[in-house]
Parts: structure tokens; sequence; C-alpha cells
């Protein structure tokens, strides 16, 4: 059962959360070859889309899950769902994805698919995920396009691994979000399109796996009740999270 602490400090335009979170025991994947194809079935994404870049959801909801076949050709599909609308303070949402990764050799390889959001039990509207990544040795770069309705997105994702001696995951990511129709600011103004952009340093210690990002974007103040990009918080925003399994 891993449990995760987060530790927070109000200061200046720089906020640090804290959240604590407390997660379902015993994550798994079942894994099984048929004939060329290997197939996976979890409680967790079996996969991360563009080697790292797009990851399907992460929804609130305790039940959760998804498949995924793969075919020694390097082709690919599946279905995840990362909440399964149960409670009553959640919806059904259905990813489903297709796609293709290969490597050139061991230093080099690259992926490129599709990924389809639906919500069954809702009036939202479909939205479609393009991506593509390299990996280069340990190192992955990656960026993704997306259509929803009124809105575009694009992400830039760099992975650089594991750092040598240090033992230290780095990852950054930066988006651009373009409104179809500007959002009007209390006050006066409209805001049509903005950035975001985040930094995560993880890395396993005394059992425990330790994660601080730094995340923000281009709007402040007021400006921010148009923001709905990849990060929780509009602001500029510093997290430690703390995830210790006890089973």
């Amino acid at each position: 059962m891993p449990y995760a602490r987060c530790f927070s400090r109000y200061t200046g335009a720089v906020l640090a959360c804290a959240v604590a979170v407390h997660q379902p025991a015993h994550a798994q994947v079942i894994e099984r070859e048929l004939g060329d194809f290997s197939l996976k079935l979890g409680t967790t994404p079996s996969r991360s889309m563009a080697q790292g870049l797009v990851t399907p959801g992460n929804g609130d909801s305790a039940f959760h899950g998804g498949l995924d076949l793969t075919h020694d050709s390097g082709f690919y599909f599946g279905q995840w769902s990362p909440s399964a609308g149960l409670s009553p303070d959640t919806n059904l949402e259905v990813d489903s994805y297709m796609g293709f990764k290969k490597p050139f050799d061991k230093t080099l390889g690259y992926e490129l698919g599709v990924i389809r959001y639906s919500y069954p039990n809702t009036d939202q509207i479909d939205s479609h995920e393009l991506y593509a990544g390299f990996r280069i040795f340990d190192s992955r770069i990656g960026t993704a396009v997306s259509t929803d309705a009124g809105r575009q997105d694009s992400t830039l994702f760099l992975d650089l691994g594991g750092l040598p001696y240090l033992g230290l995951d780095v990852r950054m990511q930066y988006g651009n979000h373009q409104l179809d129709s500007p959002t009007f600011i209390d006050g006066g103004g409209a805001i049509s399109a903005y950035n975001d952009w985040s930094f995560n340093i993880s890395r396993p210690w005394l059992g425990m796996d330790m994660n601080l990002m730094y995340s923000g974007s281009s709007l402040t103040g007021a400006d921010c009740s148009a923001y709905s990009g990849h990060n929780s918080q509009c602001e500029s925003a510093v997290t430690l999270k703390v995830v210790r399994s006890f089973f």
C-alpha cells in the first residue's frame, strides 16, 4: 500500500503545496503471450505513450484499469479507463489508443500513434491526440498535438532518464494552448493563448520515492481564471511528494 505525503510553504508568488494521498493497495499487471502478441491487463497504465510523453489519464476513482496488446512488429493498441464512473462524483472515461514503436538499434528508437479520449456518460465531445517520440540511449524526447472543442494544445516533453552517479530521473514539459474564442477576464482583457511548463526530479531513497516538481504558466493573477493546462496550479508552484509502499 503506497502512502504519499507532501510538504508545503507559501512564499510570495511561489506556491509550495501539500497534498496527502492514500492510494489503493497492489496495482497489478498480468502479462500473457498470445502467439506473436503480448497482452497486458492491469490496474495501472501498462504503456507510456510517446516514450513517456502521454499517459492515458489520472482518474480519481478507485476503479480503473485497462489492456494493451503489442505485436512483435512493434504495432500496438489498447484501452485504458482512469475512471469507471462508479462513484457519484466521477464519470466513465475510456481512452483508446494505437501506435507503432520500433528501435533502430540499442541506442535509438521511435514511436508514434494516436489516442482518443471518450466520455460515454456525458455530453463532453471526444478529443484526439497525435503523438511521436524518439529515444536516444536512455533519454527520450517527444511531442503531442491534441484537438478538443474550442482549443488546440501542443506539448514538448524531455526525459533525461536516470542521471549517472546521482540516481536522479529528470523530466521537463512545455505546453502551448490556443483557444478558438478568447476568454474574457473580469476587469478587462482577453486570453486567447498561453503556455505552461514543468520540471520534475525524482529518485528512490531509503525505500521511498522522492519527487520534486516546479511548475508554472504565462498567466498570473486574474488571468488564471482562463487556465486549463497540464498543471494543477496556474501560477508558479513547487511540490514535494514522498511515496512509500508498505506492501
